[in-house]
């Protein structure tokens, strides 16, 4: 059986009513529009009315009359000036304009998903802040959070971004373990892969907890504002120091707060040991120092690695050695812990006889040492002196001698650091990815944030004596003979480089030298004897000059610090 189509009504009924419901939605949206002004003033007008009645009713009744008297005098006088009751209702409909108009909604508390999130952070620290014999615990499972979290925000992901915790007094505030856990736990619950600041107030009983944003890592080695003395170590937090310096980077001149290591006999901090791992930026700060260095004093290195990190500074003004072998280390340290020695003497009697100190003296000399427990390793197979222990010297009285020792080292062979350098090395520096116990261990302080796992090269905490923990960020300091680098890395260090020295060869002689020996009483005639060699050694007078620096190429032995033999005649 065939079906009937349906009344042409019927079929097309839901089409034209779709269609009516669409001019009607366009006309109330056009009669919206055209009418915006006067919905404006009518809402303004009822705002206005009803504060007007607000204020009314506030007001004390012997004090009504005397307000409606002024009220009356004062619309009498709008209405005896010329053009009043125009101007009086042009204002009167700026005014309901104004007061009506479509302000943006303001957010006044979190919506149910942060509510849920802070309820769960809230269940998650009463194990913490909470014991049985409380008779009104702050802190209670199914109790109320908001009397424990006073301030809090979120970023766009919903994750919290600032929080202000308010514990109970008994909690173990001072104890860095019971601290420890708490900033664990909020660490995980509130997101990992940031980095967390955590700002105890044990007076108040207030935990301050804040998200940092990353150190930038725009910034390159350039020539820093800075007077002789003063190394920049790095960069940190804008609250965390006082002092900025003017610096160029990728998004141009800017003030950043830097992490100023000061040196010279009046430093509390004169030597410096940075730890780190594989990768971690140790080398690219050691090459940061020296190019600091240079202008104002000379520069001592030793390479434990040998991997030609330092090649570009080899042969340059300033650079007195770049060793590299263990012989040359021995002979280098050596000399450095003579010519403490020697200037500890001079300075010594220059002050005994009333006079300055000579100027030899008086110019910097930086020893860096890099990755020393290899070169303890060769020289215990060798059946040598370790390194280390010739840096007694220089790290007990290089303060007073104006000499200074900055000492690298991975955490892998960290236990092989000699008690001098752990002793005297009270500027610390701790790079690369690492646990808080091994950040304490170094720095003798837990920091006040949460290392995140991966981290830029240059990237870790310094502390300069018993000063706070400070995040770092090293400048770009990268080897400028490396493939690797950017080129404009690789200017910008080319640019800070000394100039080479100029090494001239000694001309050599035409004729042997004729030696006039005496004859004994028994002969009559006086011989000439020809000597086949072309040098003769001979003993230098004592003398007070410095030292002779080591050579800047690597040397397989200690020649250039041992007294020449004298020619037997």
């Amino acid at each position: 059986m065939a079906r009937r189509p349906l009344p042409r009504i019927l079929s097309s009924g839901s089409a034209q009513i779709a269609r009516s419901r669409e001019i009607a939605r366009t006309a109330a949206d056009s009669a919206t529009d055209v009418l915006h002004p006067l919905i404006t003033v009518s809402r303004g007008l009822r705002k206005l009315a009803a504060s007007a009645r607000a204020r009314w009713a506030a007001t004390p009744k012997e004090r009504r009359g005397p307000t409606l008297l002024l009220v009356a005098a004062c619309v009498l006088v709008v209405a005896l000036m010329p053009y009043g009751p125009l101007l009086a209702l042009v204002l009167l409909m700026g005014a309901a304009a104004w007061k009506g108009r479509e302000r943006p909604v303001v957010k006044t508390g979190p919506d149910d998903a942060e509510i849920a999130r802070l309820k769960g952070l809230y269940e998650a620290l009463v194990p913490y802040f909470s014991v049985p014999d409380d008779p009104a615990p702050l802190f209670a499972h199914g109790g109320d959070w908001s009397g424990a979290f006073g301030e809090y925000a979120f970023d766009a992901d919903g994750r919290l971004s600032r929080l202000r915790i308010a514990y109970p007094p008994y909690f173990t505030d001072g104890e860095p373990a019971a601290r420890a856990r708490i900033e664990q736990l909020l660490h995980a619950k509130s997101g990992r892969g940031r980095e967390y600041r955590f700002d105890w107030d044990e007076e108040g009983n207030r935990l301050d907890l804040s998200v940092l944003p990353a150190l930038p890592t725009t910034i390159a080695a350039q020539r820093f504002v800075t007077v002789p003395g003063e190394t920049v170590l790095g960069f940190t937090d804008a609250e965390a120091v006082q002092r900025t310096v003017p610096v160029v980077s990728e998004d141009g001149t800017q003030d950043a707060p830097a992490v100023v290591w000061r040196t010279g006999p009046r430093s509390a901090e004169p030597h410096l040991l940075a730890v780190g791992r594989p990768g971690s930026g140790t080398t690219s700060l050691l090459r940061s120092i020296t190019l600091q260095a240079l202008p104002h004093g000379d520069v001592v290195i030793v390479d434990g690695g040998g991997t030609g990190e330092y090649a570009c500074l080899t042969g340059r003004d300033g650079v007195l050695a770049v060793e590299c072998g263990l012989p040359g280390a021995l002979a280098t340290l050596e000399w450095a812990a003579h010519e403490t020695e020697r200037r500890l003497i001079a300075a010594n009697r220059a002050r005994q006889a009333g006079q300055p100190a000579p100027e030899d003296t008086r110019r910097p000399l930086w020893i860096l040492l890099d990755r020393p427990g290899v070169l303890g390793d060769l020289a215990a197979a060798d059946g040598r002196p370790d390194p280390q222990e010739l840096l007694q010297v220089p790290l007990r009285h290089g303060r007073a001698a104006q000499v200074t020792v900055v000492v690298a080292e991975q955490f892998d062979n960290a236990d092989t650091l000699s008690e001098a350098v752990r002793t005297h090395t009270r500027a610390r520096i701790v790079l690369g990815p690492a646990a808080p116990e091994e950040v304490a261990a170094v720095l003798g302080a837990r920091p006040h944030t949460t290392p995140t796992p991966e981290v830029p090269a240059g990237r870790g905490y310094a502390r300069l004596g018993t000063g706070p923990v400070l995040r770092l960020q090293v400048p770009a300091t990268p080897d400028p003979y490396d493939e690797a680098t950017s080129e404009t890395h690789r200017r910008a260090v080319l640019e800070l480089l000394p100039e080479r020295r100029a090494v001239t060869a000694p001309p050599a002689p035409t004729t042997p030298p004729v030696i006039m020996v005496k004859a004994p009483d028994a002969l009559t005639v006086t011989d000439t004897v020809s000597l086949a060699t072309t040098t003769v050694e001979t003993v230098p007078a004592a003398s007070t000059e410095p030292a002779p620096a080591p050579r800047a190429e690597a040397d397989p032995g200690p020649a250039p610090f041992q007294t020449p033999v004298p020619a037997e005649g």
